[in-house]
């Protein structure tokens, strides 16, 4: 073969390949050169941007809520920046009402949701649950004159009022409470105060919170749950975010073991709720 041709024919097999790479949608590139995956998985993702997307309500005290001078404070909020910390990036906090948090979290919207979730089996279905982080006795509150409500027993027929999906509501529709909607706390002691409900479940502690800031308000404990329950970070489910959950997770015992959840503790409730016992 002349050498005419053989160029020839190079030039023939090169506009071929280039051909072939055009009709593919993709551009040659040398051998050996591999694309690496886009974005990594979620803990990869959240350092790459320097920051976590942490839901809450901001305005559920002393868990987060907001200050004198408007700034978002609370136990749920220093647990979270101390988590990002620990992660190398800042927290960055999304506020909104209970229902719509949780699904912000299954979109993919917000990183995490850290706002006194309790964890429970039904939720354990859908979520994957950090360790716990805090420890929660849930109260009847009920107003000061009414003596209807002695016992856990003793909700059955009687009209409470809490967030549908919240872990009280489930509590007292158990007992056979009829649960009203509402969209926060300060909601649910307007109806308490104005007889519209008989009762409403919420934490201890934010019970003994709420008194500090209302000292003259006519309510009280009724009873007391018998069964602490444990409250933990939910993520969403899956591959993705399994090295988060070990993240947190780490962070968590970090703040356990050194005293740091302790101290919040003691700081916001002016007693330890992150043990057990």
């Amino acid at each position: 073969m002349s050498k005419r041709l053989t160029a020839l024919a190079a030039l023939f097999m090169a506009a071929a390949i280039l051909t072939l790479a055009a009709c593919s949608g993709k551009e040659a590139s040398p051998a050996g050169d591999a694309t690496p995956a886009a974005g990594g998985d979620l803990l990869a993702r959240i350092q790459a941007k320097g920051e976590i997307t942490v839901a809450m309500e901001g305005t559920w005290a002393p868990w987060t809520y907001h200050d004198e001078s408007d700034t978002l404070v609370g136990y749920d909020v220093e647990v979270a920046q101390k988590i990002a910390e620990k992660l190398g990036v800042k927290a960055s906090f999304v506020e909104g009402e209970w229902d719509g948090l949780l699904a912000g979290l299954d979109s993919g919207r917000y990183d995490m949701m850290v706002n006194g979730v309790d964890i429970t089996e039904e939720r354990s279905q859908k979520y994957d649950f950090s360790m716990p982080y805090a420890y929660n006795r849930t109260a009847v509150i009920v107003n000061g004159d009414n003596d209807s409500i002695q016992t856990m027993e003793d909700l059955n027929g009687k009209k409470t009022a809490n967030t549908i999906s919240s872990t009280y509501a489930e509590v007292a529709e158990k007992y056979g409470a009829e649960v009203t909607g509402v969209d926060d706390l300060n909601q649910t002691f307007e109806l308490l105060l104005t007889g519209r409900i008989d009762a409403t479940l919420n934490a201890e502690v934010t019970f003994y919170d709420y008194m500090k800031a209302h000292p003259d308000a006519n309510v009280r404990i009724a009873t007391l749950d018998p069964e602490a329950t444990q409250v933990a970070i939910p993520l969403r489910k899956g591959e993705d975010s399994a090295s988060l959950l070990a993240a947190v997770n780490e962070a968590l015992a970090d703040l356990g073991s050194n005293g740091e959840l302790s101290a919040l503790s003691e700081k916001y409730f002016g007693t330890d709720i992150s043990k057990a016992g």
